[in-house]
Protein backbone atom coordinates (compact mmCIF):
# COMPACT_ATOMS: atom_id res chain seq x y z
CA UNK A 1 0.00 0.00 0.00
CA UNK A 2 3.26 2.00 0.08
CA UNK A 3 3.69 2.30 -3.18
CA UNK A 4 -0.19 3.27 -4.15
CA UNK A 5 -1.01 6.65 -5.43
CA UNK A 6 -3.40 8.89 -3.36
CA UNK A 7 -6.16 8.34 -5.75
CA UNK A 8 -5.60 4.20 -5.51
CA UNK A 9 -5.49 4.20 -1.63
CA UNK A 10 -9.00 6.62 -1.96
CA UNK A 11 -10.36 4.47 -4.54
CA UNK A 12 -9.78 1.50 -2.44
CA UNK A 13 -11.22 2.75 0.35
CA UNK A 14 -14.24 3.81 -1.52
CA UNK A 15 -14.87 0.12 -2.43
CA UNK A 16 -14.21 -0.56 1.40
CA UNK A 17 -16.98 1.53 2.82
CA UNK A 18 -19.19 0.03 0.17
CA UNK A 19 -18.85 -3.29 0.05
CA UNK A 20 -19.04 -3.03 4.34
CA UNK A 21 -22.23 -0.77 3.70
CA UNK A 22 -23.88 -3.49 1.30
CA UNK A 23 -23.07 -6.15 3.58
CA UNK A 24 -24.60 -4.44 6.90
CA UNK A 25 -27.61 -3.86 4.08
CA UNK A 26 -27.71 -7.67 3.24
CA UNK A 27 -27.44 -8.53 6.90
CA UNK A 28 -30.33 -7.00 7.77
CA UNK A 29 -32.29 -8.31 4.99
CA UNK A 30 -31.30 -11.84 5.13
CA UNK A 31 -30.97 -12.09 8.43
CA UNK A 32 -34.91 -12.35 9.61
CA UNK A 33 -35.66 -14.31 6.55
CA UNK A 34 -32.78 -17.28 8.10
CA UNK A 35 -34.88 -16.17 11.50
CA UNK A 36 -37.91 -17.86 10.42
CA UNK A 37 -36.39 -20.56 8.98
CA UNK A 38 -34.50 -21.70 11.82
CA UNK A 39 -37.64 -21.12 13.91
CA UNK A 40 -39.86 -23.36 11.82
CA UNK A 41 -36.97 -26.16 12.78
CA UNK A 42 -37.11 -25.46 16.33
CA UNK A 43 -38.09 -27.82 18.95
CA UNK A 44 -39.87 -25.18 21.20
CA UNK A 45 -43.52 -23.38 20.24
CA UNK A 46 -42.98 -20.11 21.17
CA UNK A 47 -40.96 -16.82 19.75
CA UNK A 48 -39.41 -16.10 23.33
CA UNK A 49 -38.18 -19.30 23.61
CA UNK A 50 -35.95 -19.03 20.14
CA UNK A 51 -32.46 -18.52 20.75
CA UNK A 52 -31.26 -15.23 19.09
CA UNK A 53 -28.56 -17.33 16.90
CA UNK A 54 -30.39 -19.13 14.10
CA UNK A 55 -30.92 -23.08 14.77
CA UNK A 56 -28.87 -23.14 18.20
CA UNK A 57 -32.06 -24.58 19.62
CA UNK A 58 -31.55 -27.56 17.44
CA UNK A 59 -33.81 -29.84 14.48
CA UNK A 60 -36.91 -30.92 14.12
CA UNK A 61 -40.21 -31.72 11.60
CA UNK A 62 -42.46 -31.86 14.06
CA UNK A 63 -44.05 -28.48 13.28
CA UNK A 64 -44.28 -29.45 9.71
CA UNK A 65 -46.10 -32.70 10.52
CA UNK A 66 -48.73 -30.84 12.52
CA UNK A 67 -49.73 -28.23 10.31
CA UNK A 68 -51.15 -31.59 8.21
CA UNK A 69 -51.86 -33.69 11.09
CA UNK A 70 -53.45 -31.39 13.40
CA UNK A 71 -53.97 -28.19 11.51
CA UNK A 72 -56.15 -27.58 8.23
CA UNK A 73 -53.09 -26.04 6.31
CA UNK A 74 -53.81 -28.70 3.31
CA UNK A 75 -57.12 -27.17 3.35
CA UNK A 76 -56.00 -23.59 3.50
CA UNK A 77 -53.68 -24.51 0.93
CA UNK A 78 -56.29 -26.13 -1.35
CA UNK A 79 -58.53 -23.01 -0.79
CA UNK A 80 -55.40 -20.57 -1.35
CA UNK A 81 -54.30 -22.13 -5.02
CA UNK A 82 -58.05 -22.66 -6.61
CA UNK A 83 -58.74 -18.43 -5.40
CA UNK A 84 -55.55 -17.63 -7.08
CA UNK A 85 -55.57 -19.92 -10.33
CA UNK A 86 -59.19 -18.62 -11.18
CA UNK A 87 -58.74 -14.87 -10.58
CA UNK A 88 -55.51 -15.35 -12.78
CA UNK A 89 -57.51 -17.18 -15.83
CA UNK A 90 -60.57 -14.79 -14.78
CA UNK A 91 -58.14 -11.97 -15.08
CA UNK A 92 -56.84 -12.66 -17.92
CA UNK A 93 -59.57 -14.17 -20.26
CA UNK A 94 -61.62 -10.75 -19.77
CA UNK A 95 -58.81 -8.30 -19.59
CA UNK A 96 -57.50 -9.67 -22.99
CA UNK A 97 -60.58 -9.48 -24.78
CA UNK A 98 -61.87 -5.73 -23.49
CA UNK A 99 -58.31 -4.79 -24.02
CA UNK A 100 -58.61 -5.96 -27.81
CA UNK A 101 -62.09 -4.63 -28.25
CA UNK A 102 -60.59 -0.93 -26.60
CA UNK A 103 -57.82 -1.41 -29.30
CA UNK A 104 -59.02 -2.67 -32.08
CA UNK A 105 -62.28 -1.11 -32.44
CA UNK A 106 -63.64 2.72 -32.93
CA UNK A 107 -67.25 2.98 -30.63
CA UNK A 108 -69.12 5.68 -29.20
CA UNK A 109 -68.65 6.27 -25.64
CA UNK A 110 -64.97 4.48 -25.93
CA UNK A 111 -62.99 7.24 -24.42
CA UNK A 112 -65.25 7.98 -21.81
CA UNK A 113 -65.37 3.95 -20.92
CA UNK A 114 -61.27 4.45 -20.83
CA UNK A 115 -61.65 7.32 -18.55
CA UNK A 116 -64.21 5.25 -15.84
CA UNK A 117 -61.86 2.49 -15.87
CA UNK A 118 -58.99 4.82 -15.51
CA UNK A 119 -61.23 6.71 -12.55
CA UNK A 120 -62.20 3.43 -10.74
CA UNK A 121 -58.25 2.48 -10.85
CA UNK A 122 -57.88 5.77 -8.65
CA UNK A 123 -59.93 4.79 -5.75
CA UNK A 124 -58.24 2.45 -3.30
CA UNK A 125 -60.40 -1.16 -3.28
CA UNK A 126 -60.93 -1.07 0.30
CA UNK A 127 -62.89 1.95 0.38
CA UNK A 128 -65.96 0.42 -1.39
CA UNK A 129 -65.60 -2.81 1.09
CA UNK A 130 -69.17 -1.89 2.81
CA UNK A 131 -70.73 -1.83 -0.75
CA UNK A 132 -68.70 -5.03 -1.58
CA UNK A 133 -69.83 -6.74 1.55
CA UNK A 134 -73.72 -5.61 0.55
CA UNK A 135 -73.50 -7.17 -2.79
CA UNK A 136 -72.13 -10.62 -1.69
CA UNK A 137 -74.58 -10.43 1.00
CA UNK A 138 -77.54 -9.84 -1.63
CA UNK A 139 -76.39 -12.53 -4.08
CA UNK A 140 -75.41 -14.97 -1.51
CA UNK A 141 -71.74 -14.62 -2.14
CA UNK A 142 -70.53 -14.17 1.64
CA UNK A 143 -68.55 -17.27 3.04
CA UNK A 144 -67.61 -18.66 -0.66
CA UNK A 145 -64.86 -19.40 -2.39
CA UNK A 146 -66.21 -17.59 -5.69
CA UNK A 147 -67.32 -14.35 -3.85
CA UNK A 148 -64.07 -14.08 -3.37
CA UNK A 149 -62.68 -14.65 -6.87
CA UNK A 150 -65.47 -12.20 -8.34
CA UNK A 151 -64.07 -9.44 -6.19
CA UNK A 152 -60.60 -10.44 -7.24
CA UNK A 153 -61.65 -10.27 -10.84
CA UNK A 154 -63.64 -7.11 -10.49
CA UNK A 155 -60.99 -5.32 -8.95
CA UNK A 156 -58.15 -6.23 -11.15
CA UNK A 157 -59.73 -5.54 -14.83
CA UNK A 158 -59.80 -1.26 -15.03
CA UNK A 159 -55.67 -1.45 -14.99
CA UNK A 160 -55.04 -4.76 -16.23
CA UNK A 161 -57.39 -3.83 -19.31
CA UNK A 162 -55.56 -0.58 -19.51
CA UNK A 163 -52.22 -2.14 -19.25
CA UNK A 164 -53.03 -4.94 -22.08
CA UNK A 165 -54.50 -2.14 -24.83
CA UNK A 166 -51.63 -0.12 -24.77
CA UNK A 167 -49.77 -3.33 -24.84
CA UNK A 168 -52.36 -4.21 -27.99
CA UNK A 169 -51.78 -0.73 -29.72
CA UNK A 170 -48.16 -0.91 -30.39
CA UNK A 171 -49.02 -4.16 -32.30
CA UNK A 172 -49.05 -3.59 -36.30
CA UNK A 173 -52.86 -3.37 -37.48
CA UNK A 174 -51.19 -4.41 -40.39
CA UNK A 175 -51.45 -8.36 -39.11
CA UNK A 176 -55.04 -7.81 -38.24
CA UNK A 177 -55.90 -6.85 -41.70
CA UNK A 178 -53.90 -9.73 -43.35
CA UNK A 179 -55.90 -11.89 -41.43
CA UNK A 180 -59.62 -10.66 -42.46
CA UNK A 181 -58.37 -10.50 -46.00
CA UNK A 182 -57.29 -14.37 -45.23
CA UNK A 183 -61.15 -14.60 -43.98
CA UNK A 184 -60.70 -14.64 -40.41
CA UNK A 185 -62.96 -13.39 -37.97
CA UNK A 186 -62.55 -10.95 -35.33
CA UNK A 187 -62.18 -13.73 -32.78
CA UNK A 188 -59.78 -15.92 -34.80
CA UNK A 189 -57.64 -12.91 -35.22
CA UNK A 190 -57.33 -11.86 -31.31
CA UNK A 191 -56.72 -15.88 -30.99
CA UNK A 192 -54.24 -17.02 -33.34
CA UNK A 193 -52.78 -13.17 -34.55
CA UNK A 194 -52.74 -11.22 -31.41
CA UNK A 195 -52.69 -13.25 -28.30
CA UNK A 196 -49.33 -14.67 -29.57
CA UNK A 197 -47.83 -11.68 -29.79
CA UNK A 198 -49.17 -10.27 -26.55
CA UNK A 199 -48.45 -13.21 -24.91
CA UNK A 200 -45.40 -10.76 -23.35
CA UNK A 201 -48.04 -9.22 -21.62
CA UNK A 202 -50.35 -12.28 -21.09
CA UNK A 203 -47.68 -13.58 -18.87
CA UNK A 204 -46.76 -10.52 -16.62
CA UNK A 205 -50.73 -10.13 -16.41
CA UNK A 206 -51.29 -13.67 -15.25
CA UNK A 207 -48.18 -13.93 -12.77
CA UNK A 208 -49.47 -10.43 -11.06
CA UNK A 209 -52.99 -11.98 -10.88
CA UNK A 210 -51.96 -15.16 -9.43
CA UNK A 211 -49.74 -13.89 -6.88
CA UNK A 212 -51.66 -11.04 -5.78
CA UNK A 213 -54.84 -12.81 -3.56
CA UNK A 214 -51.98 -15.64 -2.54
CA UNK A 215 -51.35 -13.86 0.96
CA UNK A 216 -54.33 -11.41 0.88
CA UNK A 217 -55.62 -11.22 4.39
CA UNK A 218 -58.31 -8.05 4.38
CA UNK A 219 -60.54 -9.37 1.63
CA UNK A 220 -60.54 -12.96 2.79
CA UNK A 221 -61.14 -12.02 6.91
CA UNK A 222 -63.80 -9.67 5.51
CA UNK A 223 -65.35 -12.49 2.80
CA UNK A 224 -64.78 -16.06 4.77
CA UNK A 225 -66.26 -17.04 7.94
CA UNK A 226 -66.10 -20.95 8.21
CA UNK A 227 -62.41 -22.75 9.18
CA UNK A 228 -63.26 -24.96 5.83
CA UNK A 229 -62.79 -21.62 3.80
CA UNK A 230 -60.25 -20.10 5.29
CA UNK A 231 -57.16 -19.47 3.04
CA UNK A 232 -53.68 -19.60 4.04
CA UNK A 233 -53.41 -15.53 5.46
CA UNK A 234 -56.09 -16.33 7.72
CA UNK A 235 -54.87 -19.69 8.79
CA UNK A 236 -51.33 -18.82 9.33
CA UNK A 237 -52.70 -15.74 11.36
CA UNK A 238 -54.88 -17.30 13.29
CA UNK A 239 -51.15 -18.77 15.02
CA UNK A 240 -49.95 -15.52 16.19
CA UNK A 241 -52.94 -13.58 17.79
CA UNK A 242 -52.68 -12.09 20.88
CA UNK A 243 -54.39 -15.62 22.62
CA UNK A 244 -51.87 -17.73 20.84
CA UNK A 245 -48.31 -17.63 20.41
CA UNK A 246 -47.53 -20.39 18.48
CA UNK A 247 -44.37 -19.21 16.30
CA UNK A 248 -42.69 -21.93 15.44
CA UNK A 249 -45.67 -23.57 13.34
CA UNK A 250 -46.82 -20.30 12.01
CA UNK A 251 -42.76 -20.34 10.41
CA UNK A 252 -43.39 -23.38 9.45
CA UNK A 253 -46.52 -22.54 7.31
CA UNK A 254 -44.89 -19.63 5.56
CA UNK A 255 -42.01 -21.53 4.66
CA UNK A 256 -44.32 -24.16 2.59
CA UNK A 257 -46.12 -21.05 1.07
CA UNK A 258 -43.33 -19.49 -0.09
CA UNK A 259 -41.50 -23.20 -1.65
CA UNK A 260 -44.17 -23.25 -4.73
CA UNK A 261 -44.54 -19.42 -4.90
CA UNK A 262 -41.21 -19.33 -5.67
CA UNK A 263 -40.89 -22.07 -8.18
CA UNK A 264 -44.42 -20.59 -9.79
CA UNK A 265 -42.43 -17.63 -9.92
CA UNK A 266 -38.91 -18.88 -11.39
CA UNK A 267 -41.24 -21.10 -14.04
CA UNK A 268 -43.19 -17.66 -14.99
CA UNK A 269 -40.35 -15.45 -15.03
CA UNK A 270 -38.46 -17.93 -17.58
CA UNK A 271 -41.71 -17.97 -19.84
CA UNK A 272 -41.57 -14.13 -19.64
CA UNK A 273 -38.61 -13.34 -20.83
CA UNK A 274 -38.43 -16.09 -23.50
CA UNK A 275 -41.89 -14.59 -24.72
CA UNK A 276 -40.08 -10.59 -25.12
CA UNK A 277 -37.72 -12.41 -27.24
CA UNK A 278 -40.10 -13.78 -29.67
CA UNK A 279 -42.33 -10.82 -30.35
CA UNK A 280 -43.50 -10.25 -33.59
CA UNK A 281 -43.35 -7.51 -35.97
CA UNK A 282 -44.80 -3.67 -34.42
CA UNK A 283 -45.26 -0.28 -35.51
Amino acid sequence: MINMTKEQVIDRLNKAVTYMVFFLISLFVIYPLIYVVSGAFAPTNSIAALNIVPFKDGFTLEHFVDLFTKKSYGRWFLNTLIIAVETSAATVVISSLSAYVFSRFQFRFKKSFLMSLLILQIFPSFVGMIAIYVILLRINGLDTLWGLVLVYVAGNIPYNTWLVKNYMDTVSKSLDEAARIDGASHFRTFWQIIMPIARPIITFLAITSFTAPWMDFIFPKMVLRSPENQTLALGLFGFVTDKKNEFTIFAAGSLLVSIPFVIFFLVSQKTLISSFGGAAVKE
